[in-house]
């Protein structure tokens, strides 16, 4: 017999997970239209967000802060180098270490960018301080999460 005492959790919609999860791909369908007139996919643009805001990055750098290993950055970092908007270099002062750096293109492909933001706030129909704090609550989420690998 079924302990109906007890609230059933086996429901998708109780999945705090599959509530980010679906929410990714809206925003990703959000992004997708935005992100074909500058020419980049998502992770791209994360990548040259991350170069805009600070240029001359490590690979090891870059995928720390996009949560991704050097494997799957690489190919990303590749494309982004044969379209002309960055530079892969072997640091001279460690050769085991490629650093990236932002070409004129890529810098300049920021001005076309920066609209991106408002767009997506406007999308979410949150208003600054809550989208700040929704940010902030997953941002621990996250680190709650990745914190027994991370030790």
């Amino acid at each position: 017999m079924k302990d109906t005492s007890k609230e059933d959790f086996l429901q998708l919609e109780k999945f705090l997970c599959f509530s980010v999860y679906s929410a990714s791909h809206a925003f990703n369908r959000i992004y997708k239209p935005l992100l074909d007139q500058i020419g980049l996919t998502y992770p791209q643009y994360l990548v040259m967000v991350s170069l805009w805001q600070e240029d001359d990055q490590s690979v090891r750098s870059i995928g720390e802060k996009m949560y991704l290993e050097s494997s799957t950055l690489t190919p990303l970092l590749k494309r982004l180098e044969a379209n002309g908007l960055v530079m892969r270099n072997r640091d001279p002062n460690d050769e085991r270490s490629v650093r990236i750096r932002l070409t004129e293109q890529g810098k300049a492909l920021r001005e076309k960018a920066e609209e991106i933001p408002t767009c997506i706030l406007e999308a979410t129909g949150l208003d600054i301080e809550t989208a700040k704090r929704l940010n902030r609550d997953l941002r621990a989420l996250r680190d709650q999460i990745e914190k027994p690998r991370r030790a």
